[in-house]
């Protein structure tokens, strides 16, 4: 059960993290709702975050169906090319694009959607990510294809929140370079280091609802949240 006053409280020492380190830049905090019901997108909701982050088809077309798709969705995990026909009417941003079969895909089920291309930060292949050198290519096919590309997503490596900082900075100089505004880099465990390189969204779960109970025949490590 999810404690609504209990996520609001987090969702404050959340931000006064963020605040401590962002020089009064403005932060999206993006709520990650994977293993949890709908009750925790009424709760990120009541606190005020409309943005919801699900790393799974079936999780996302779920909950948008029980809640008639109230608030923002976005998808932020590993995306096959064989479920964008189902989420295409429910996903407003598509965060993990990482290939140009999936940037033709979305423009063909879903004309003018909002997406970001996911740039592999580590070598760590099960977290998605194209390689840092096919970007610019990546973001003038979808640009082509009519999607209103808005920025660069990236997933920290696995282990101490520093080791993600060289990959952070690359990503937000890489959009800098692009002439892209969003970054959607931090999690809960690295969000400091991630607003200090120049994220403008990270995507916390735990921080907010706690942990999340397992997933059976998923890795621990699959997805892009916090």
């Amino acid at each position: 059960m999810i404690d609504s006053d209990a996520v609001a409280r987090a969702l404050a020492d959340v931000r006064a993290r963020i605040d401590a380190h962002s020089a009064g830049r403005p932060v999206t905090v993006l709520a990650v709702t994977k293993g949890f019901g709908p009750e925790a997108v009424l709760a990120a909701h009541a606190a005020g975050l409309m943005a919801v982050g699900e790393n799974y088809a079936q999780e996302l077309i779920a909950k948008h169906d029980a809640l008639d798709g109230a608030g923002e969705w976005h998808f932020i995990g590993r995306l096959q090319r064989n479920k964008v026909k189902a989420l295409a009417t429910r996903v407003d941003v598509w965060q993990s694009v990482d290939r140009v079969e999936l940037l033709d895909e979305i423009a063909r089920r879903a004309p003018g959607a909002r997406v970001m291309v996911q740039v592999a930060l580590a070598d760590e292949p099960q977290k998605g990510g194209a390689d840092p050198s096919v970007v610019p290519e990546l973001v003038d096919r979808g640009r082509s294809a009519g999607l209103e590309v808005v920025g660069l997503m990236g997933v920290g490596p696995a282990g101490p929140p520093e080791a993600a900082r060289p990959g952070f900075a690359m990503l937000v100089a890489l959009a800098d370079r692009l002439g892209l505004a969003e970054r959607s880099i931090g999690m809960t465990h690295d969000l400091e280091v991630a607003v200090e390189e120049g994220s403008t969204m990270v995507r916390v779960g735990s921080a907010l609802f706690g942990d999340r109970p397992p997933r059976p025949g998923r890795s621990p490590l699959d997805g892009a949240d916090g």
